[in-house]
């Protein structure tokens, strides 16, 4: 692949599953600038456009031949994809390549189409399993005859100041100058340590009056269970599988469904949450709105990839490709 078109082509990114825009959040304050967004869901595209008019958000399914375009004019920077995870979760059946539901190949698809300097695909843990090794490599395969170098790696939430232990499956690929550059984003460990559901939700808590949000708040000071916003198939909002809902009750949290509003004044133990205060779970900042119904709301926030998480992966990689430039620079 050529450098001809670094000067048009420098921390721009096109973005693929992009929900309710945790990725594209965190990009963002990484210094990338979208030129368009492609998902398929009508309220996520509706999220996106309310946070940021500015952006080209394109509704589309991965495979159409619609959303090509939308994404090859632009020969972005960056390819970034926040890839459905059913066929991967542990929760799920683990089709992997054999689930209808898998995007990796479109989104490598659209990797061929658009030749970007970089990379980004993130999914659930799952896809890291044993049983899935063969289809990894064929990804890194693939990527390779495009002309990338690649890496998967394991990071967790909770290193980012996230109040999540929230592992994802991350892969990070560039050319290969690029690419010996590149370093993973290290934990940020006086953040981490900061952040808690207790000090995260206190004054949300409090918003209403709520007479035990400072003994709430002591209880929970730990980090959450990792958020699931499940797929379209599943049912209302809830905060997970019994182990989950278990430990939530350890912080005085009624996970069996999700709040209207803040609690009460007179309100006992144990409290349910709003989605509002589960954004702020996932990194979100307050002020960022959601379009949807309270499940497809829940949905979008529980499928999300922390804005801190993408933040610190996309510093990472503008790192590298600027160290990349600079090299270039000084040999041309």
């Amino acid at each position: 692949m050529s450098h001809q078109r670094l000067t048009t082509s420098l921390r721009t990114c096109v973005e693929l599953c992009s929900g309710a825009g945790g990725q594209a959040l965190g990009l963002e304050q990484a210094g990338f600038s979208h030129q368009a967004l492609i998902d398929l869901d009508h309220d996520a595209c509706r999220t996106l456009r309310q946070n940021r008019p500015n952006w080209h958000v394109v509704q589309a399914d991965l495979r159409s031949a619609e959303c090509f375009p939308a994404a090859a004019a632009a020969r972005p920077c960056l390819l970034a994809a926040g890839i459905p995870c059913p066929p991967f979760s542990i929760a799920g059946r683990q089709l992997g390549w054999q689930d209808e539901r898998d995007l990796i190949p479109a989104a490598l698809a659209l990797v061929a189409a658009t030749k970007p300097r970089a990379i980004l695909l993130e999914n659930v843990k799952g896809l890291l399993q044993e049983k899935f090794s063969a289809y990894r490599t064929a990804i890194l395969h693939t990527l390779a005859g495009l002309g990338y170098t690649a890496e998967w790696r394991l990071l967790y939430a909770r290193d980012f100041g996230v109040p999540q232990l929230r592992p994802r499956a991350v892969l990070v690929g560039m050319e290969a100058p690029a690419f010996a550059n590149f370093r993973w984003p290290e934990a940020d460990l006086p953040t981490a340590e900061a952040v808690n559901v207790g000090a995260v939700l206190r004054e949300s808590m409090a918003s209403r009056g709520w007479r035990l949000a400072d003994t709430w708040a002591t209880q929970a000071q730990r980090i959450a269970p990792t958020l699931c916003g499940g797929s379209r198939k599943h049912g209302g909002p809830d905060l997970g599988p019994s182990r989950a809902r278990r430990a939530w009750a350890e912080i005085g949290v009624n996970g069996s469904s999700v709040a209207n509003e803040p609690p009460a004044p007179d309100d006992q133990l144990p409290v349910r949450l709003t989605v509002a205060q589960l954004a702020l779970l996932q990194g979100f900042p307050p002020d960022w709105t959601f379009a949807g119904g309270k499940t497809s709301v829940y949905r979008q926030v529980g499928n999300a990839f922390p804005p801190p998480m993408a933040r610190a992966v996309g510093r990472a990689i503008g790192a590298a490709l600027d160290q990349t430039d600079a090299s270039l620079h000084l040999t041309a």
